[in-house]
């Protein structure tokens, strides 16, 4: 890389880790409402990556207060980030959200008290970084083998001193409202989330005297209803009816930050973030932001790729095959808001709901 700059996203992207309060299980007690602050720019600053990190990847310092767009929230790798912070199940996951992105993305769009939701919160990432942050959260989790693990996170966060409140609900998130106490409608502060990839770029290695590639799906396969196995039409579909019922928890002016990636299949590229962008317009709610998380690390200007092995694993055969293949050194972090005019009214197509046949993740 030549000369390169790169801003970095600091403070959030550290989470404390330090002890608060004992925790409890999130009850339908509402976050107060109006406590939401208007994104002012605060949470970001400008930086030569070359002249402003020490060896580690930290930045030297006071930040400018200066526009930014990337996130660096792979300066550790995601073992390390959750070492000690989440039970040793979690790895079981096929995709797990890096913590330094879901904590980020909580310190720049809440203030302690708020109430943050994840309506596919798989392992309860979002929620841990929420209640260590002194946050409220709220988990929907369509599979009970990571809504299972998602409360032993919780119930370990609480044992470090957690001060914030959550809890996660079995059920299909497309029928979110059906879900979630009514007494929460309208007090959402920020929705963090990301929808399901294919298993080319998660999973689980073990080593020993052979090579073991295991859990990179999210179930055996079977329910084909779950949005893990949808083609990008219907996944697109499946998570505008999330958003739909997100837009009617949000309270007004509330964020929406999604994490995608594009992939390629056969070859062809997945645009899931532009289907992302699509499923959020027609929920009602209003794209605003467009930034990255990296996933690779920042060492004196330049990346440090930190990929899984089945990332390694598509670009390696996608080469040998004669695609020029590159590894994927970020996230997408799309960023939209419920607009606070209208606040009484449902957003587009609310009344076209799926019916209670459909089954997804």
């Amino acid at each position: 890389m030549a000369e390169p700059r790169t801003a970095l996203a600091t403070g959030p992207d550290e989470p404390d880790h330090t002890a608060g309060r004992q925790a409890n299980d999130h009850t339908s007690d509402p976050a107060p409402a109006g406590r939401h602050r208007t994104y002012d720019g605060q949470h970001r600053v400008t930086r030569s990556a070359a002249a402003d990190t020490d060896p580690d990847g930290h930045v030297r310092g006071d930040p400018a207060p200066e526009r930014l767009t990337v996130w660096a929230t792979a300066q550790q790798t995601g073992p390390v980030q959750r070492r000690g912070r989440y039970v040793p199940d979690s790895v079981q996951h096929p995709a797990r959200m890096l913590p330094a992105i879901a904590a980020h993305a909580i310190a720049a769009y809440t203030q302690p008290g708020d109430l943050v939701l994840d309506p596919m919160c798989g392992i309860g990432t979002t929620l841990v970084e929420a209640v260590h942050a002194g946050r409220d959260a709220l988990g929907i989790e369509y599979e009970s083998r990571w809504s299972d693990i998602a409360d032993a996170n919780l119930r370990h966060a609480r044992t470090q001193g957690a001060s914030g409140r959550a809890g996660v609900i079995r059920g299909d998130a497309t029928d979110i409202v059906s879900l979630v106490p009514a007494a929460l409608t309208g007090q959402v502060a920020l929705v963090v989330t990301s929808p399901p990839y294919g298993p080319t770029v998660h999973g689980l290695v073990r080593t020993g005297d052979e090579l073991d590639i295991r859990d990179n799906r999210y179930n055996d396969g079977t329910d084909r209803g779950n949005l893990a196995y949808r083609d990008l039409t219907g996944l697109a579909d499946g998570f505008a009816d999330i958003l739909r019922g997100c837009h009617t928890l949000l309270r007004p002016g509330g964020t929406v930050v999604v994490t995608a990636r594009p992939w390629r299949k056969n070859g062809e590229l997945v645009d899931l973030p532009s289907a992302v962008i699509g499923a959020g317009v027609r929920a009602g709610l209003v794209p605003t932001e467009r930034c990255v998380a990296l996933l690779a690390a920042v060492r004196h200007g330049r990346l440090v790729a930190r990929p899984s092995f089945f990332q390694l694993q598509s670009v390696r055969k996608a080469r040998a095959a004669g695609t020029p293949m590159h590894l994927i050194a970020h996230e997408d972090v799309l960023i939209f808001t419920k607009p606070s005019r209208n606040t009484h009214a449902g957003p587009p197509g609310a009344s076209s709901t799926s019916d209670g046949s459909r089954r997804r993740r």
